[in-house]
């Protein structure tokens, strides 16, 4: 297993039968440095049969298309909500930042242009290479992943983990271990209710170590320690963006 991403989002991958099993994408640009990385380690971009998506962010899902061009075979592994996103090419905006440091990293991206947090579209060729995770195929899907899909909400509707043979779970961003989040609180949810659920799901799973999207790799006690934060955080939603002089 290795981390095929950079400082700012990671991109796991994972040997199966036959080839790998990629975690995500990193942002749209990323694709020349990820396909660097892979190289590094005698892996081409054919030898990845499946990506998983924890979620469909433009951080997570970029360069999905240009892996899907290059390689005829790979197929995606996601929730049934998130082809609805991948064909919109735009992250949803439902609920809202965690705290008022997180707002206002988030306002500071939008400096820079990063905050329409848009990507190109999924192509509608792809759509027969997306196998959508549902009560039906479930245990198919995870033998092939050697590893059990788990429902994670809260940061996004569509958000799954995946927890393989070996006791790692990839959470994606249902935790993060990294500036501006605290606590290992993501630092936007779309649900505070349903996210303290999955910190508890994934508490109970137990799995050696978690694998974030974002920051470095930790074990399961530290949700554990940090539950009593995610209890007291109040979202502050980003269509709200005018008011930012209340925050400073």
């Amino acid at each position: 297993m290795f981390n095929a991403g950079n400082r700012i989002i990671n991109t796991w991958l994972y040997p199966i039968q036959d080839g790998f099993v990629l975690i995500d994408t990193g942002y749209e640009n990323g694709f020349k440095h990820f396909k660097k990385r892979i190289s590094k380690f005698n892996i081409k971009i054919k030898d990845i049969r499946y990506i998983f998506l924890t979620h469909a962010h433009d951080d997570h899902v970029g360069f999905l298309n240009q892996i899907l061009d290059e390689s005829p075979n790979t197929k995606i592994v996601m929730h049934d909500k998130a082809l609805e996103i991948l064909y919109k090419g735009q992250n949803s905006f439902i609920g809202g930042c965690n705290s008022r440091t997180a707002f206002l990293f988030c306002q500071i991206m939008k400096l820079f242009g990063k905050g329409e947090h848009s990507f190109s579209p999924l192509k509608q060729e792809f759509e027969k290479r997306c196998i959508l995770v549902s009560d039906k195929n479930r245990k198919e899907i995870e033998k092939e992943l050697n590893g059990k899909i788990i429902d994670t909400p809260g940061h996004t509707a569509d958000s799954i983990s995946l927890l393989i043979d070996d006791g790692v779970l990839f959470c994606g961003d249902s935790a993060m271990n990294g500036f501006p989040s605290t606590h290992k609180i993501t630092i936007f949810a779309e649900s505070k209710l349903e996210f303290i659920q999955s910190w508890k799901t994934i508490i109970n799973t137990k799995p050696k170590m978690i694998y974030p999207g974002h920051g470095k790799p930790f074990e399961y006690s530290k949700l554990e320690q940090n539950l009593i934060y995610v209890n007291k955080i109040n979202l502050y939603p980003l269509h709200n963006s005018k008011d930012i002089h209340r925050f400073l």
